[in-house]
């Protein structure tokens, strides 16, 4: 986004773009600035040309001045960057400046022999001035961007100090007032993590920002309870082994979020992602079928060694101990049909070069289809190995027995029948561990490896977790807030089982290629749902009776996040912004659905009306961004858009009204969460009607005009139609597209007011 060709110039600030915020921020000013470039050489010099071509000018020069002037005030509030971001501001200004003296072609007949250059004379000055001027803003706005980060780094190092005095307190009145101000600075932590998880360009960035915030989310309630343990119980070893643990768990989780915000690490170089065998298998092929195009890209014993190192990585599936032996059979014969095939390739491909062939033989040509094929089934054996160990686990812990004996015979006093129950704990650990390792090979996509990692460490540290908490409760078996402790920690394995049931759906999803890389949702508590203090509201879990009414509702609810995903995997633009809210409101909606299984990450009521009132939110989002698109359409299309906008709003603020108001008593809790699943099935049936029809609008009008070309930001209607006779004679409105730059400066004023 930092360069778009202009005729014979690039623009390329050398600045690197981390956040959808700054790289949309651009888009109408790049769109713009290239159209203007890209005039008509011959445009005829009418009398309304030439006033057009001056109003683009001055336009640009008074967008350019206001956005200066929020530059210039963040200069002044933040002395550290004062000098860049006014030197970029001066830039910014001084560009603007020369675009409009360059475009002020009012007397051109009157000039053309003065020597005056204007954009017709000039073509090279203009390039070189909107250089500059997308040079400058970039710069601006990537300053403005370092200012959030200041704001992240700040928050985490509030965070940091208050919790290595939680860490030191002695009595239980301090560590209530201490954990109290804690709670405060999570809950600000969240928000700013939260907005900066959305705002990440790189998906992989993302996903590890969720993981992150996961482990913070569930850490908070560890630690307040495994440090209570500690202060009734400050002899005892395993309740410090079990506090110490929680501690260290959330300082490394918050490194991770500054790593990933100032894209560094504190041990230097950046750590890369393990090869997985899916990756590995979709490089390979991708060099192989490079053949037909080029026989002297790579050499033929790099493509050997590649498929050796490949089928090395296999030996995490046939070394384990888990792997039957028919699988472990079946996967040494397809390696060996792989070698046999790629064998057979190399010695083809080197007969076709000893005859100077310029392409593939037919020989070669058959040779890469087997080759191909014998690798795909490759990992087609992988992918059955791996589920299906995984879907076998998961089901065989779904009883969840070992963490019910531990629990019984921690309130028994039973250290022995601990001891047993914990190694059994451990060997399940150990396969979870491994299946999370071998589900990273084959998971498709990057974020989902980040997943599958992330579910291996959350299983390799809460495993000794319980165990040690369990055996605190054993020495301390009358103890309260010892079983208490022990029920929190169980709680996450649990729930960290339930995440990875979602994960395997999701791989299972990628590698048939039906829903792709969905997004979980995840949050840290926000302020008045989840306070982060040590008396909680007292959420209510639904008896029998009423989660099988719920049970009915959930999967008609079901049903209609498979309708949006389906609409959505039709639209040619998966990054429009209309997608990305729907598959948002989707991937919520699904998780309410899980929670009237009994499953998933909403395990109370509470968690139920607080994903409601999130998932309200984004469909408010979607209203105006449907609204801008209306503007855009001829009177029936419009009054269908707007018609069915209105619908949505009114479900999404009956949802949200629902979700916030407070109710006391089981049967009147059971009715909010009756009420809070029937809203959202009334959203999710207005977004399955609208996606297909704004997708047909959309392709109609990028057919006739070309002017929704800009994904997320097609609103702003000239945004990327190319500058004609006709449009510079003002037969189109707003030619610039002023109006959209100015509000997209209110995303600097509201970093200021930050």
């Amino acid at each position: 986004m930092a360069s778009s060709p202009c005729g014979g110039g690039n623009f390329d600030c050398g600045l690197e773009i981390q956040t959808r915020s700054v790289e949309q921020t651009l888009i109408p000013l790049v769109s713009q600035i290239t159209t203007l470039i890209n005039h008509k050489d011959k445009l005829k010099k009418t009398e309304k040309t030439l006033r057009a071509i001056q109003r683009v000018g001055q336009a640009v020069s008074v967008a350019v001045g206001r956005f200066v002037a929020v530059g210039e005030a963040i200069a002044v509030e933040n002395e550290d960057l004062k000098d860049e971001m006014g030197l970029a501001c001066f830039e910014a200004r001084r560009a603007g400046t020369a675009i409009a003296q360059l475009t002020d072609v009012s007397g051109l007949e009157q000039c053309d022999g003065d020597g005056r250059s204007t954009v017709f004379s000039d073509r090279t000055g203009m390039v070189k001035a909107a250089r500059m001027l997308l040079s400058s803003v970039t710069k601006v706005l990537v300053l403005a961007d370092c200012i959030v980060i200041k704001q992240i780094i700040s928050s985490r190092n509030k965070v940091l100090v208050t919790l290595e005095q939680l860490e030191r307190v002695s009595t239980f009145q301090e560590f209530v007032q201490i954990f109290s101000q804690f709670g405060n600075e999570m809950v600000e932590f969240a928000h700013l993590t939260g907005d900066r998880q959305n705002d990440l360009k790189d998906e992989k960035k993302r996903a590890r920002m969720a993981a992150a915030r996961a482990v913070l989310e569930k850490c908070t309630m560890m630690l307040l309870t495994a440090s209570k343990t500690c202060l009734r119980h400050p002899d005892c070893e395993s309740a410090r082994i079990n506090k110490e643990a929680v501690f260290q768990r959330m300082r490394l989780a918050l490194e991770q979020v500054i790593e990933i915000v100032t894209d560094t690490r504190s041990g230097g170089e950046a750590k890369a992602l393990p090869v997985s065998i899916y990756a590995g298998i979709k490089d390979f092929k991708v060099k192989v079928e490079g053949l037909r195009d080029s026989m002297y890209c790579v050499s033929c014993e790099a493509m050997a060694a590649q498929l050796e190192a490949l089928v090395e990585k296999t030996e995490d599936f046939t070394d384990s101990a888990y792997t039957s032996h028919e699988q472990r059979e079946t996967i040494i014969q397809l390696c060996q049909i792989t070698r046999q095939e790629t064998k057979q390739l190399i010695n083809t491909w080197r007969h076709a070069q000893l005859l100077k062939a310029k392409e593939a033989t037919d020989e070669m040509e058959l040779s890469i289809l087997k080759t191909c094929q014998s690798v795909s089934d490759l990992r087609r054996e992988l992918h059955k190995v791996a589920v299906g160990r995984a879907t076998e686990l998961l089901k065989l812990h779904s009883d969840h027995l070992v963490l019910q004996a531990l629990k019984a015979s921690g309130g028994d006093g039973n250290l022995e029948a601990v001891a047993d129950y914990a190694g059994t704990l451990t060997e399940h650990k150990e396969q979870l561990v491994e299946t999370c390792r071998l589900l990273c090979h084959i998971s498709g996509t990057e974020p989902l490896e980040i997943t599958c990692i992330h579910a291996e460490e959350t299983f390799r540290v809460i495993g000794p977790q319980i165990i040690s908490a369990a055996q605190t409760l054993a020495l301390h078996p009358t103890s309260k807030i010892a079983k208490e402790n022990l029920d929190v920690f169980c709680e996450a394995w649990e729930s960290q089982l339930c995440d990875m049931a979602i994960l395997l759906k999701e791989i299972s999803d990628v590698f048939e290629g039906r829903r792709g890389d969905k997004k979980t949702y995840l949050s840290l508590p926000r302020p008045g749902k989840h306070s982060a203090n040590l008396k909680t509201v007292k959420a209510a879990k639904l008896d029998a009776e009423e989660q099988t009414t719920i049970a009915k509702l959930g999967l008609e609810l079901c049903l209609l996040t498979s309708d949006v995903d389906s609409e959505v995997e039709r639209w040619d633009e998966q990054d429009h912004e209309i997608v990305r809210l729907g598959q948002i409101i989707s991937s919520m909606a699904y998780s309410m659905y899980l929670f009237t299984r009994g499953e998933g990450l909403l395990k109370t009521t509470l968690d139920l009306f607080h994903q409601a009132e999130v998932l309200s939110d984004q469909g408010l989002q979607l209203c105006p961004i449907l609204h801008s698109l209306s503007t855009q359409l001829l009177d029936e299309d419009r009054m269908l858009i707007i018609s069915e906008t209105e619908k949505l709003s009114t479900a999404c603020q009956q949802l949200q009204v629902c979700a916030k108001t407070p109710v006391q008593g089981k049967s009147a809790i059971f009715q909010k969460v009756d009420s809070s699943i029937q809203n959202t099935k009334g959203i999710l049936t207005v977004v399955v009607y609208l996606l297909p029809i704004c997708n047909k609008l959309i392709r109609k009008c990028q057919s006739e005009c070309s002017c929704l070309s800009s994904p997320q930001h097609w609103r702003e209607k000239q945004l990327s139609t190319p500058v004609s006779e006709e449009t510079l004679n003002g037969k189109s409105s707003n030619g610039f597209g002023v109006k959209s730059l100015e509000q997209h400066m209110a995303n600097l004023t509201f970093l200021e007011s930050k």
